[in-house]
Parts: structure tokens; sequence; C-alpha cells
């Protein structure tokens, strides 16, 4: 299991290599920073490429492929989290490509404010959606009986925004039965931040 994982990751990686001349140049920095404009106002991470060079470089690719733009909060659960990345505001839901490896043991903690992504229950599941953690929450950081979440990026601006998305009542609506905020959060682009300044 371990020699297939590792395998895995080495395609990816040589994928990744093979690619890069693609991206634009700021997409290759080892810690890109992002731009999330919502309907509720506007967030600022830093990927951290060094720990999560899958998950940075899949995240990305979505990025600039607008794949964010238009997309909601589909999912918010008070002193958690808050999850977007995959539905539409008719909650259909976006195309993705195949699942990556995780990387949840790279020593990032799932604390306040950072950024990761999504899974099943399934370790090797993530594919495009994300989620931002409201509270510090170690309970979803690896252990040696468990897989983790993996951490890819943290907030330097917005946490305002953050915790005024994740205090919006919440419901059911399309296919949830609970946990979606009743006013819905938009988010209006995901941008590098590189690439608005150029």
């Amino acid at each position: 299991m371990k020699r297939l994982i590792g395998t895995a990751i080495a395609v990816m990686l040589l994928t990744g290599v093979a690619q890069a001349s693609a991206l634009p140049i700021a997409a290759t920095m080892p810690y890109p920073k992002i731009e999330m404009v919502t309907s509720h106002g506007r967030m600022v991470f830093e990927l951290d490429r060094p720990r999560a060079p899958i998950t940075v470089e899949n995240f990305i690719r979505y990025v600039l492929d607008g794949h964010y733009n238009g997309t909601i909060f589909h999912r918010s659960v008070p002193e958690f989290v808050i999850q977007g990345g995959g539905y539409l505001p008719d909650f259909s839901e976006r195309e993705t490509r195949g699942n990556i490896v995780n990387e949840s043991g790279n020593g990032l903690s799932n604390a306040r404010g950072t950024l990761a992504m999504a899974r099943h229950s399934d370790p090797h599941t993530a594919t495009a959606q994300w989620y931002i953690n409201l509270v510090d929450n170690e309970r979803l950081d690896p252990s040696p009986r468990r897989w983790g979440y993996t951490v890819f990026g943290r907030m330097i601006e917005g946490e305002a925004v953050m915790d005024r998305i994740g205090a919006i009542d919440t419901g059911p609506a399309g296919p949830f039965e609970a946990e979606v905020p009743v006013e819905q959060v938009t988010i209006q682009h995901i941008r590098l931040i590189e690439e608005i300044e150029e």
C-alpha cells in the first residue's frame, strides 16, 4: 500500500513539473497568495507548496480554470468549519478532476483560519472542495491510527469575514438536510494575488 501511494505521489509530482511551464509565475512560487472575494467580504490566504505540493498544485489549477467563481459556501457548522468549492447557487455540482493523494501528514494543523481539503471517509478522495477552520480543530489532524484532513494554506486577511459567514443561521437546502447557510454566500472569484497586481 505504501509503495502504491509513493508511486502515485511521484507520478503527480513529475506531472506537475512537466506542466509548470504552462502556469503563471505566481502559481509556481513556494507560497502563492490567493484572494477569495465573497458576497460577504474578502479573504486572503497564503498557500504552502513546500508542505503540500500536490494539494496546492491541484487547488491552483482549479483557481486558474475559474472553477470556484460563482460557487457558494454550501456548509457552515458553528465552532467548526465553513465549506465551499463544489456547488453553484442552484445546488448543481461542478465537475471535478480525479482524486488527489492525502498529504495530511505534512505537519500543518487544522488551526483557526487555515484552509484544508474536504473529502469523503476514504482518505484519498479530495478533489476540489475545501473548508476553512473557524476554530482550532486538532481532531481533523492525522494520528498514528488514522489519516487526517490536508491543510494547505493559512488566512492572512479576512478573519472578520470568515466569522461573519460562520455566524449565519443554517438549515436544509438543495440536497442537504442541514448546515446550509439560509443567507446564500457566493464566492465571486478566487484569484492569484500576483495576477491581480500585474
